[in-house]
């Protein structure tokens, strides 16, 4: 009988905050050999400085990673099987790949295009806080609010059919769930893709005014249909998982902080502020993709060889006390930017505009709608061993 898989040092929490042996490693030691929960070594970066130089770094610190041992249950991919499916993945290739791909989708997300999209987001927020209503309490605000939204919001701006979603959730879910074996997490994968193979055909032959449909129509000869995939497949993955996750928890960091939420209710205009407190504080991407060091580095002190992988601790990277005053305090009245939540450098997400309209349009509308919403019944659960941390579920009355 195999041993029960051990949750990585650098994804380890205690509800909403980092494990203290990670916050003592960034005080002690903050660049340090760890090992990942398939038994790779890695070295661990914990500093918010550290981790900026590494992030700002993709040169030294690249995230291609051909020379990545094959995991136990991997399927054997030859190389140009490996290559199809990194084309188009903006967090597997460097400048200059990832600058032209980048190029051509930066227009999509311009706070120009945000401001057009607000609306929708806007009715999307109110359909399903009608629908909550309606249906009365108890809720799982995770089902009901958290996950939909943003789910609906991605697949309207790409063209995915939102009847869909249970088919691209349950196999997101898998492909981000580190306890299931690797081979389970590959075939995810691969179902993923296929997925988005059939979508992206559709499109070709007719492109809509979605974004897939604007790539194919105005980039179509300079993107092959394996960028396409690859393209589709991220934005699809990271468009709701991401959001999904921060609404349920950032709610839930609210209610269990009640004089931040009434700070939020008599001060609405605080809530880009909240945001970006809640962003700094949860830091829900534990740690992004890994990378892999081009040449011998110095870092905090410490040589690490070329070839070697790279992890940054990003949850504990943003409570440093370099960073910001008090970083275990929730303070929604600060509301800080150069946060590392959606990373640093070339690979800062690029959905982040999106993103950040999309909780500042629910977040007040959620509790202005229940102003009595408190959590009821079971509680709340975390999801420990998820690339994306978050909630399974919420519980809530009001």
């Amino acid at each position: 009988m195999s041993e029960p898989m051990t949750v990585p040092l650098y994804m380890r929490r205690h509800a909403f905050d980092p494990d203290p042996e990670l916050t003592a490693a960034r005080d002690d030691e903050p660049v340090r050999k760890e090992s990942t929960a398939f038994g790779l070594d890695v070295w661990m970066v914990t500093r918010f400085s550290d981790v900026r130089q590494v992030l700002g770094d993709p040169a030294r610190f690249s995230n291609v990673q051909r020379a990545m041992p094959r995991l136990p249950g991997m399927p054997a991919l030859s190389e140009e099987e490996l290559a199809r499916l990194r084309a188009g993945n903006l967090l597997s290739v460097d400048p200059p790949e990832h600058t032209r791909l980048r190029r051509m989708l930066t227009p999509e997300f311009t706070m120009r295009r945000m401001r057009r999209m607000r609306p929708r987001v806007e009715d999307i927020v109110t359909e399903h806080l009608d629908a909550m209503e309606a249906a009365g309490p108890p809720a799982d605000l995770v089902t009901s609010f958290a996950l939909p939204i943003p789910s609906l919001v991605i697949c309207e701006l790409l063209g995915v059919p939102y009847a869909d979603r249970a088919g691209f959730q349950r196999r997101s879910g898998a492909i981000l769930d580190i306890s299931l074996p690797v081979r389970e997490r590959a075939a995810a994968q691969l179902e993923s893709r296929a997925y988005m193979a059939e979508l992206v055909a559709r499109t070709q032959a007719e492109p809509g005014d979605d974004l897939l449909g604007m790539l194919v129509r105005e980039h179509g000869d300079d993107l092959s249909t394996d960028e396409l995939i690859g393209i589709a497949g991220l934005l699809l993955l990271a468009g709701h998982e991401t959001t999904s996750n921060m609404l349920s928890l950032g709610t839930l960091a609210l209610l269990r902080h009640p004089d931040q939420l009434e700070q939020l209710r008599k001060e609405p205009e605080r809530v880009d502020a909240a945001v970006e407190e809640l962003l700094r504080w949860l830091s829900i991407v534990h740690s992004g993709t890994f990378k892999i060091t081009t040449a011998d580095v110095e870092l905090a002190g410490r040589h690490i060889p070329a070839g070697e992988l790279v992890v940054c601790a990003l949850p504990v990277a943003n409570r440093d006390p370099g960073f910001i005053a008090d970083p275990d305090r929730l303070d929604i009245g600060r509301g800080e930017m150069g946060h590392l939540a959606f990373g640093h450098g070339v690979h800062h997400c690029l959905g982040a505009p999106l993103a950040r309209m999309e909780m500042q349009i629910a977040f007040p509308a959620l509790f202005e709608r229940f102003p009595g919403l408190r959590e009821a019944g079971p509680p709340a659960e975390f999801r420990s061993f998820n690339v994306v941390y978050g909630l399974r579920s919420l519980h809530v009355t009001w």
